[in-house]
């Protein structure tokens, strides 16, 4: 058995997990991306907040309160107080407030959205305290073979928005479009790569099987 901060859990060697379909299944095709630069347990909750305010095309000055669904090991590390006022990037990349406040704000998050003057953005905190957080014994089941999230946006004349996902953008069962992934790529590599040389790597990326190893690592360093 192994003992943590919740509790003791039986566990056993399972050889078959390791090799079973060998040459036949390939984990790979299992592996998620992360969509956003964040703590991974708040991706869910930014993926429903983004498709509130994106398909409903609403701006944050609507906004009269954001109300999120969290299963309970998620509410407990990301609506801690002191996340509503992160001093840091490394606090706010792992602060549900704040990640939410962005995306709500900028309808996006890029590595851009934690920088010292992000971190000082008026808009962020004319948001920020109006989201709030509830703990579900139902959705704890869930987890962790999914991550549920649930946001209800209530705007000044009364409406309200919700959207319901499972499983965050990146997931394998929600996975990144194509432009998606370039979106990111572009965001990470701007202040390394001309924008020639963005479209030169994406390109090879892309049409990888087209290249030997060699060529493929040969063209990528250059």
């Amino acid at each position: 058995d192994m003992e943590g901060r919740d509790g003791v859990s039986p566990w056993s060697w399972d050889v078959d997990a390791l090799v079973g379909g060998l040459g036949e299944s390939w984990k790979i095709l299992e592996c998620g991306m992360k969509a956003f630069p964040t703590e991974a347990l708040t991706h869910t909750h930014i993926s429903c907040a983004l498709e509130v305010m994106v398909n409903n095309d609403l701006h944050y000055s609507d906004i009269q309160e954001v109300k999120v669904t969290a299963f309970a090991q998620a509410y407990d590390i990301l609506f801690d107080p002191a996340k509503y006022r992160p001093e840091s990037r490394e606090t706010a990349d792992h602060s549900l407030p704040y990640c939410l406040a962005v995306a709500i704000v900028d309808k996006k998050i890029t590595t851009q959205s934690f920088s010292e003057e992000k971190l000082k953005d008026p808009a962020i905190y004319e948001v920020i305290d109006k989201i709030k957080g509830e703990p579900s014994l139902e959705f704890e089941k869930m987890f962790p073979a999914k991550q549920p999230s649930k946001v209800v946006v209530t705007t000044h004349d009364g409406q309200q928005y919700e959207a319901y996902l499972e499983y965050p953008k990146g997931h394998p069962n929600e996975p990144m479009t194509i432009e998606d992934i370039e979106n990111k790529f572009n965001g990470l590599s701007a202040d390394v790569l001309t924008p020639k040389r963005q479209g030169e790597i994406k390109t090879m990326i892309f049409d990888a099987e087209k290249f030997s190893a060699r060529d493929f690592m040969a063209k990528l360093v250059l």
